[in-house]
């Protein structure tokens, strides 16, 4: 039935204010996720993007149309908003850093820089100090072979951007696969960098955030297990030392003060026989710490949005002995998880999301994650609801 238009509620005049306004650079899965975090604290996100089926947009999230080329679009993102951040950092720096001088962007675009660029993320690593691999850029296909000698072992070529879950990433042995990964990065006019190949005992990851005014937290220590460059587990906590562990937040906490980190920072680290080497950095929300969203007093998402908010950060302690998260690909058939989901919730105590994107094979679509006493049991539990996810 349609009301009289004298008694019609006008929405504008029953509006409430947002505690704040966040704009996201990027509109997929973790802003879909930062703006779940949001819903309770009453913060508006608003995403920019150019496409409104994106899985923010379908969550809620408040769409900007444009693009993060695009100097107007970055600032009709900006208008209004109390601080703008990033879900990817694929977008132009030098505009984001003109956008810097109208409203805060944090993290910073030069922070930004050292995760966009990994050969520039790998000398500011260098000139810090701080452990990671030996490198050395790539401009022909003798660079590789003079650092193949120089290293006397196998090496990894890796796209200088972009290249997540194992994407651009060549593993090389000999001259024959040097020159294959070299002809296929150059006919994809790849930007590269060659690095050794280190012998790796296990892969952790460390999230670190850090407020404006210089407060930091970090969570417990979680441990990566990946599938052909692609991480598909989580555990938390990570089974280390509790020496390697401390080391490790230290060194988060180290790189979060000197990046000058208004977020949250996922450092990820090899744990090698030599010591430890850090391996990638994330200048945001990162896939490993989506199991902080039950695991943890405060999620990862939430915690992003307190820090760069310059709002007092929340307690990053376990709410359970230990935390198992599994990734949920997209079967071989390109089936929706959706379809399954009833099914997977029969698993007890398991806590799927499904991101509403495409479904497609290999490409991740959701996560499931387990809490409890025992690990073995957790893993079990999380794997079980995966595996009806795929089917």
């Amino acid at each position: 039935m349609t009301l009289p238009a004298a008694m019609a509620l006008r929405l504008e005049d029953h509006a409430v204010q947002p505690a704040a306004r966040v704009g996201v650079i990027g509109a997929g899965q973790l802003a879909r996720m930062l703006h779940e975090a949001a819903v309770p604290l009453n913060v508006e996100v608003r995403v920019l993007t150019e496409d409104l089926g994106a899985c923010a947009v379908r969550a809620g999230a408040v769409p900007v149309l444009g693009s993060d080329q695009d100097l107007d679009d970055l600032r009709a993102l900006a208008a209004g908003c109390d601080v703008v951040t990033f879900e990817h950092e694929l977008a132009d720096l030098s505009l984001v850093d003109e956008l810097a001088s109208e409203v805060p962007v944090r993290p910073s675009a030069r922070a930004t820089r050292t995760a966009q660029d990994k050969l520039h993320g790998r000398r500011a690593l260098q000139a810090g100090g701080f452990p990671c691999p030996r490198f050395r850029p790539v401009y022909d296909l003798e660079d590789i072979h003079g650092f193949m000698l120089e290293i006397e072992g196998p090496a990894v070529l890796k796209a200088r951007s972009g290249g997540e879950g194992g994407r651009s990433v060549w593993m090389i042995d000999d001259a024959a696969s040097a020159k294959r990964a070299w002809d296929e990065a150059f006919a994809r006019r790849l930007n590269v960098l060659v690095e050794e190949r280190v012998a790796i005992r296990s892969e952790v990851s460390v999230l670190v955030a850090r407020s404006p005014n210089g407060q930091r937290v970090a969570y417990p220590v979680l441990e990566t297990r990946h599938v052909d460059g692609t991480c598909h587990e989580v555990h938390l906590p990570a089974q280390v030392g509790d020496d390697q562990a401390a080391q490790a937040v230290e060194l988060g906490l180290h790189l979060a003060e000197a990046l000058d980190v208004a977020g949250v920072l996922a450092v990820e680290l090899f744990i090698t026989d030599d010591g430890m080497l850090v391996n990638e950095l994330s200048l945001r929300p990162h896939n490993s710490g989506h199991v902080t969203i039950e695991a943890c007093a405060t999620s990862q998402f939430q915690q992003h949005l307190r820090a760069i908010l310059g709002w007092p950060l929340g307690s990053p302690r376990l709410v359970a002995p230990c935390a198992v998260m599994v990734n949920v690909f997209g079967n071989d058939a390109g089936g929706d998880p959706s379809h399954q989901l009833p099914s997977a919730l029969a698993v007890p105590e398991v806590y799927p999301h499904l991101y509403g994107k495409l479904a497609q094979s290999g490409r991740k679509l959701g996560h499931v994650t387990a809490l409890g006493e025992r690990r073995e049991e957790v893993l079990a539990r999380a794997r079980a609801a995966t595996a009806v996810l795929r089917r």
